[in-house]
């Protein structure tokens, strides 16, 4: 007798509930996180960049030999920063009527 093997697809990987609660967590406490602190907002545009810095072309000898493409969306909190640091650069120039043209 010659068994025959099925061609069945793996299952998807179950889905850990306490990482996608704790993903759901970080995420609400970002985007209802309120500034009110001008030194706070400060040190949020400082540490969060306005581009990734990721993001490189490789130039050898006048020539661009490669493009490393931005790896920050791959970041699953990637949105959330950005979001939190618009927060501060509004809270910046709104409430506290800052200069924040060194931020862009």
């Amino acid at each position: 007798m010659q068994s025959t093997a099925l061609n069945i697809p793996p299952s998807p990987s179950p889905i850990n509930p306490i990482k996608a609660f704790c993903k759901k967590v970080v995420r609400w406490y970002f985007s209802t996180l309120d500034l009110e602190n001008p030194q706070v907002a400060h040190r949020i545009c400082q540490l969060i960049p306005a581009q990734c810095p990721f993001e490189r072309d490789i130039v050898f000898f006048g020539h661009e030999l490669f493009h490393i493409p931005p790896m920050c969306k791959l970041n699953p909190a990637y949105d959330e920063f950005v979001e939190l640091r618009f927060k501060a650069l509004v809270f910046l120039a709104d409430e506290c009527g800052e200069d924040v043209t060194q931020y862009c």
